[in-house]
């Protein structure tokens, strides 16, 4: 209060409040990804600490995996090779030796050996078997003797060892409901790398480093934690593109996600293209052969007709006429009015699968499929899956998914490490790691709107994200829940 002159005691104006300093768009930005980097942490931590253990199995079985092509190579060298050396028989001797073994079985295929000592693969249908399974008898194409038979699987003609690993890899031999692992660790492998490699960004810039690619190389040797992150991270980087490949080709087989995957890639006209079968004038439906994941579990049902297998050497002499020079198998059609099919293999080094139809009646060429005709899509997705089983490049594409798995599993085993070293250290408390700062409610919407569009719709496309993501969606509102009950308490 003052005194004023005519001694009234009056009380002064307030003083005008401080006019708040505008924020600059730099501070504003930065703030933005402050809030972008601390919802990023706290997926991360999440996706690491519940997705990673199937991750883990994932890497431990892929490993295993990327190996199994030189392991069968090795174990079955019986039936895969022989030491017979000299002219080939016909195809027709090879074929008929392999129908004396298996008379009551309906012949469909025969993949003649490429290479010398190779062997030769006569193929049935064996109705007993499983899907995409088949009955192969292995024949020396010298001697035109069988040297054993076995079962197949797939479009690589997996033994039954190699088939026994890939099962293991997709599904852990739980059928159906063990898709689902393999699913969420395809699923989430992508988001958890891409996650991380953001937070291992701005932190390098918070760092002043970035004009320098040395912590790519280098992780920084300092206290053990730190040591421990910079390992986790540096590595991550290493293996971070071929991670983001083996993610999105092993979406492609999974249930929910393929399904998806498949859709899309009709409706945008990326599918594989196929050769047709049916010969001109034919009556019936086109008869088409190929596709991505083709198992051959779809085999013609029937036996060929008398003299068909008689065929398959003119059709063999057709295809080498018209450029396809990689490894053949030649499909018996087991209606008349179709064509034999010849097509190119997935086998290591052979980036090509030109497909070609033969009327094996006259050995006129009825349809046509160079693989320069496929789409780019098409190709980069057969040399994807190529690379994910291990036969792109043979021995060194082995070795690579063999690193890139044991790194990977070093990465999961650092985060685990981390979270662990976080945990309290009283003797008298017992507990876990402490989780990152909760940064969802004090999060800007122009991170939160988007982030939670680009949620929803990555989550319908891919439901084992989805539904992971919402979990950890309700796990950090009760664990807020939580913290708000405790602090009205204390």
């Amino acid at each position: 209060m003052t005194i004023t002159d005519s001694g009234v005691a009056t009380t002064p104006p307030p003083s005008p409040a401080p006019t708040p300093e505008p924020v600059s768009g730099k501070a504003a930005k930065r703030g933005v990804g402050n809030a972008f980097q601390a919802l990023m942490l706290r997926l991360h931590f999440y996706a690491g600490v519940f997705v990673a253990p199937f991750i883990l199995i994932a890497a431990v079985t892929g490993a295993l995996y990327a190996i199994s092509p030189t392991l069968e190579n090795i174990t079955s060298s019986g039936l895969l090779h022989t030491s017979s050396t000299g002219p080939a028989k016909p195809l027709k001797e090879q074929i008929a030796a392999a129908q004396a073994v298996e008379p009551s079985l309906a012949l469909v295929a025969v993949a003649p050996g490429q290479n010398t000592g190779d062997t030769t693969r006569v193929i049935f249908s064996d109705p007993s078997l499983g899907e995409s399974e088949r009955r192969a008898v292995f024949v020396d194409p010298v001697t035109a003797q069988s040297v054993g038979d076995s079962v197949v699987y797939g479009s690589s003609g997996a033994l039954p060892m190699r088939t026994w690993i890939d099962q293991l890899h997709k599904n852990l031999h739980l059928g159906k409901v063990g898709r689902f692992y393999s699913e969420i660790a395809a699923s989430w492998l992508w988001l958890v790398a891409l996650a991380g490699l953001v937070l291992w960004y701005r932190r390098v810039r918070a760092r002043r480093e970035k004009r320098s690619a040395g912590w790519l190389l280098r992780p920084d040797r300092s206290r053990p934690r730190a040591r421990t992150l910079n390992w986790h991270a540096a590595v991550g980087v290493w293996i971070l593109p071929v991670l983001l490949l083996l993610s999105v080709t092993g979406m492609t087989w999974s249930k929910y996600a393929g399904e998806n995957v498949t859709e899309l890639r009709q409706a945008l006209s990326w599918t594989t293209p196929a050769v047709s079968a049916k010969l001109p004038g034919s009556t019936g439906p086109a008869v088409t052969a190929g596709g991505d994941h083709a198992g051959h579990g779809g085999a013609p049902a029937g036996t060929p007709p008398a003299g068909k297998a008689a065929l398959a050497d003119t059709v063999y002499g057709v295809a080498r006429a018209n450029g396809l020079t990689g490894p053949l198998e030649i499909s018996i059609p087991a209606k008349e009015g179709t064509a034999f099919v010849a097509q190119e293999l997935r086998r290591p080094g052979q980036f090509t699968r030109d497909a070609i139809a033969v009327d094996g009646a006259t050995g006129n060429v009825t349809d046509k499929l160079p693989y320069a005709d496929w789409p780019l899509t098409a190709k980069l997705t057969n040399w994807g899956i190529q690379l994910h089983m291990g036969q792109l490049l043979g021995l060194p594409d082995q070795l690579l998914l063999l690193a890139v798995m044991i790194g990977l599993g070093t990465v999961i085993v650092r985060g685990y490490l981390m979270w662990w070293r976080r945990r309290p250290t009283k003797e008298s408390t017992v507990g876990v790691g402490k989780a990152p700062r909760r940064a969802l409610a004090q999060a800007p919407l122009v991170v939160v709107l988007p982030l939670a569009a680009a949620a929803a719709v990555i989550g319908w496309f891919a439901p084992m994200i989805g539904l992971p993501l919402l979990a950890f969606l309700v796990i950090d509102v009760l664990v807020g829940v939580g913290s708000r009950m405790r602090a009205k308490t204390a």
